[in-house]
This record gives structure tokens, sequence and C-alpha cells, in this order.
């Protein structure tokens, strides 16, 4: 049970509210957040840059060298942790000072896609997008605050590793602000979403061209896949679209005005992938619809064919018929003209149908 908060004389205050009520707890009993407790251990991957003044990163991961880093009241911070356990994440709301619900939340990762403020701090939360053969999507929870950026992830997806953040440097961006990071973050996770839309808009072009060259079940369970992560696609990024248009269209105390341009250039990149996704699925729903025609169109070559056939030997067994009923005498007889009049017959109509139903190409 998370107790209330309680104010810590060794800590400066944090900007957003504390933690003023109670929640089950989640898979195991959870130490009170903010409550005087003994130093815990990281289950899992943790990595905190401490930005200070002098313009020096020191990273750490370990909680006690977070707490101290934070309770400097002129540091800026980056938390990122990855697959964290409940107690590390507790521990970490109740040195961040985050609320019960928002810390909730993060334990829980099952979450859609969603922009909350709540005592200070915006709750974030977005889907990095993995494709390799399948799509993955990847729960993302961002908290910004005035002097933090928490990042929690699985590790299919490491915002560290994001290349704009590589090549500039961590303390680039919180020598800027949070906010700046927080741009960097969900800059690249939406930059990442490009390569997905170029991979799915290949297949389609492929499958496109297999409709039309060798149509087979295959392709329609290809096609049907697509449809598949293309409708997950448009579940996650089409409340993406909503949350950075609010972020960029209202005041933001978080945000600072001048850097509002950054997210609208976020926003206008969501626009245009919105775009292509209804452009992908329209031509995903033509394929299919190709692909019944074409099926369709091969069955009626293969009755008009079947047709022409039972056409061509029908008339012959007619006059075989003839043949075999009137004249059986004539068949003990090959020296009898008779017998070569029915054969010839026989012969020319089935000649002729067949020369007819090539000419209309049914054969």
């Amino acid at each position: 049970m998370m107790a209330p908060k309680q104010p810590s004389p060794s800590k400066a205050p944090a900007s957003g509210g504390s933690v003023g009520a109670t929640r089950p707890s989640v898979d195991a009993p959870e130490p009170s957040v903010g409550a005087p407790t003994e130093p815990v251990e990281a289950e899992g991957p943790l990595r905190a840059f401490i930005w200070t003044p002098d313009g020096r990163v020191a990273e750490v991961d370990d909680l006690r060298a977070l707490e101290q880093g934070y309770a400097d009241p002129t540091t800026r911070l980056w938390i990122d942790v990855e697959s964290a356990s409940v107690t590390t994440l507790t521990a970490i709301a109740g040195c961040l000072d985050l609320h019960v619900l928002t810390a909730e939340d993060i334990i829980e990762r099952n979450q859609r896609a969603k922009i909350e403020y709540i005592d200070g701090t915006m709750h974030l939360v977005l889907f990095a997008l993995i494709y390799d053969g399948e799509l993955v999507p990847v729960e993302l929870d961002i908290v910004l605050g005035p002097r933090f950026l928490l990042t929690s992830h699985p590790p299919a997806w490491r915002p560290v590793d994001a290349e704009n953040i590589r090549r500039s440097g961590v303390a680039h961006f919180l020598g800027v602000g949070t906010d700046h990071l927080l741009w960097a973050v969900v800059d690249r996770t939406v930059d990442g979403y490009f390569p997905v839309f170029d991979r799915i808009g290949d297949e389609i072009d492929e499958l496109q061209d297999d409709v039309l060259s060798r149509p087979s079940r295959w392709v329609v369970e290809r096609l049907f896949q697509v449809r598949r992560d293309l409708l997950t696609i448009r579940h996650t990024v089409s409340p993406e679209r909503e949350v950075f248009n609010q972020l960029t269209n209202r005041g933001n105390p978080l945000i600072a005005p001048e850097r509002i341009v950054y997210f609208r250039d976020v926003y206008d990149h969501l626009i245009r992938l919105t775009d292509e996704l209804d452009s992908y699925r329209e031509m995903v729903s033509t394929t299919l619809d190709a692909y019944l025609s074409t099926v369709n169109n091969d069955l009626s070559t293969v009755m008009r064919r079947l047709t022409a056939v039972t056409a061509v030997l029908a008339g012959a067994g007619a006059v075989a018929g003839i043949f075999g009923m009137s004249e059986v005498g004539l068949a003990l007889s090959f020296q009898d003209v008779r017998f070569w009049i029915v054969a010839s017959t026989i012969v020319a109509l089935s000649l002729a149908g067949f020369l007819y139903f090539r000419r209309i190409d049914w054969i």
C-alpha cells in the first residue's frame, strides 16, 4: 500500500503535488512512496543522467545516487528505466514525488496513447513501432517535470540509443531544458514510424504484383496480416495525433513557448503518417478486391473451357450414338461406305466445334 507522502527534510521540494492516496499492491507488497526506507537496489536496468549548472552530466545506476542528485535544486535529471520492477518504480515515484495515479499507470503498462497533467507533472504515453516480419508496438511511458524527465519502457526500444540523442549528447538537451529532451525522445519515436510505413508500403506493392501474376492462398493470408498491422498502427498513431494537437495548442507551463514549434514539427509528421495510413488501407482493400476479381475471372475461364469441351464432345457423341443404335452392323464392316460417312461426320463436327470455340477464345 502506498502511504501518504511525508515531506522529507533532506530533499528539496519537487514541483508536483504529493502522493496523497492509497492504492492496492501490484504483484507484490510495495514500500511507502516517499517514506523513509532502507536503500533499494534497482531491479532492472536503470540509468539516470544528472546535469549540473556547470554543464557536466553524471551517469548513475542506483537509487541512492538518484535521490542525492535530485535533492540538489539546481540539477536536471533524466531517469531511464527498462522493465523495472514494482519496487524500483515505486521508489522512483517517491523520489520524484509523483502522484499515485501516475505511478499506477507506469507500473501497469497497459495504457492507450494519452496525455495527462497531474500535480505539476505531465504523463505522456506513446508507442514505438518495430517491424521485422510482423508489427510489434512498444509502450513508452514518459513523465515530464520541471527538473526531470522519466522514461519507462521494455528492452525492445531504448530512447537512450536514439541517434539524435547520441549525436548531440544528453548534456546538450538537459542544458536547454527537460522539455527539449522530451522533444528529442518523442521526435525519435515518431521518426521511427517512417521506416515501418516504408516497409509496409513495399510489401503492399509486392502483394499487388503477386495478385496479378500468381494469386494464391498465401497472398490472401499476407493481405489480411497487413490489414491487421494497419489496424494496429491506426489504433497507435491516431490517438497520438490528438495528443500532440493538445500539446501544441494549449498552454503548458512545463514546455517553454519557444520550444512549442519543435513539437508542432512532430505533430506535422503525425498528420502526414495518418494520411499515408489511410492511403495504405485503401490500397490493401483495392488489392483484396483485385484478388477476388482475379479468382472470379479464373473461375469463369475454367467454366468456359469446360463448356467448350463439353459442346465438342456432345456433338461427336450425338452422331456416334446414332451410329451405334441404328447401324450396329457397320461397325463390323470397315469396308462399308456408310461407316466412313458417319466417321467423317463425327470428325468434321468435332473439328468445326473446336475451331469455333478456339476463335472465341474459349479453348
